[in-house]
Parts: structure tokens; sequence; C-alpha cells
């Protein structure tokens, strides 16, 4: 819920004095969908587990994180990179679902090219300069597409998973979901004759 609040996404939020989170969007946070991850036609898809915003002293962008104050440029420069991750693996999935909270509340696109900051092997960070913010939320609990992306798949991608719900597993900012469930996670299902 902190996240969340922090965030900006969630509006009627009140973090002065005592700290209240409306019944309501509660209620309709807890009646979002999960995402339908089998549409993407890939193994799996990469998560980007974003934060709250923070204030960067970087060449290139002033904060990381997600804001729904932020604007599309500097939401997209705070979300398109410097993270541990296979870029090759973020990549093949061709969307970045970027949540709060197990939230979708942006989906990056444009992933094919990245740049590594220099450091070799598995400690090494990279950035998808080409990358597309191909939707955002400012209310997770009215969801609506901020952007207006120009490309039509963008937009089919961002309208599929911007407020649902993705839950996902790392140790970092990067965690690696599958697009179809596993046979242990289907029930057992009783053949005919049994």
């Amino acid at each position: 819920m902190k996240k969340l609040m922090a965030t900006g996404v969630v509006p009627g939020v009140r973090e002065q004095g005592r700290q209240v989170f409306p019944l309501a969007a509660l209620q309709q946070l807890q009646a979002r969908p999960v995402a339908e991850l089998t549409v993407l036609g890939m193994a799996e898809v990469a998560v980007l587990r974003s934060d709250a915003p923070t204030r960067v002293e970087e060449p290139d962008r002033d904060w990381i994180g997600f804001g729904a104050a932020l604007n599309e440029a500097q939401l997209l420069a705070a979300l398109s990179g410097w993270w541990r991750c296979d870029p090759a693996r973020v990549a093949a999935g061709g969307v970045l679902p970027v949540t709060v909270a197990g939230f979708v509340v942006a989906v990056l696109t444009g992933l094919a090219e990245w740049e590594s900051d220099g450091t070799a092997g598995t400690a090494g960070r990279f950035r998808f300069p080409k990358a597309r913010l191909a939707g955002y939320l400012r209310d997770l609990t009215a969801p609506a597409n901020a952007a207006a992306p120009a490309d039509p798949e963008d937009a089919r991608l961002a309208g599929q998973l911007l407020g649902t719900r993705l839950p996902s597993v790392s140790g970092g900012p990067i965690a690696y979901v599958p697009t179809r469930p596993t046979t242990a996670d289907q029930p057992a299902t009783a053949t005919e004759g049994e």
C-alpha cells in the first residue's frame, strides 16, 4: 500500500497526519483482473518492478521510478534503464510491463536495442535507449491510458495490460514471468473412464 500511496496513482489517498486509503479505491483494486499474458505469444515476459519516483543527478534523467505526477518524457527516462538484467531476455518479450505493488501502471515497447554501462559480467547494468512509453496510468482505480501511442500495436498492448494485476518475484527490479501456465499451475483433471 505504501508504494501505491507514494506513486500518486490512487486518488483520494491522504498521507498527511493519519494515512488514509479510501475504501472504494481498495475495493476497485481488489477487483482488478490478472494480466492475460498468453496473448503475448512469447514464453516469458520481463516485468519492471518499480518503486516511487526518486530524484537523481544523471545527465539523461532527473528521476528513477514511477510517479503519476511525472510528465511523459520524465517518466520514459525514469523507466527505460540502467537495471541489472539479461537484456536479450527483456527484448525477446517485446513488451515490458511496469508494476507498482503488483499492478501494471506503465508499458514500455521498442526494446530491441540496449546499451551497457560497461561493467563486465552479470554485474552490468543496461538501458533501452529506443524504448517507447506505450502507455501509463495517472489513476489506477479508473485505468485509462494517459499516453497517445502512434503505433497501433503499442496501443493494443497498453490496453491489454494497464491496470491489471501482474504478480512477480525477483531479487531486483526485473522479474521474468512465464506467459503460459505450467502444468503445476493447472488443476488436475480426470480423463474419461476414470
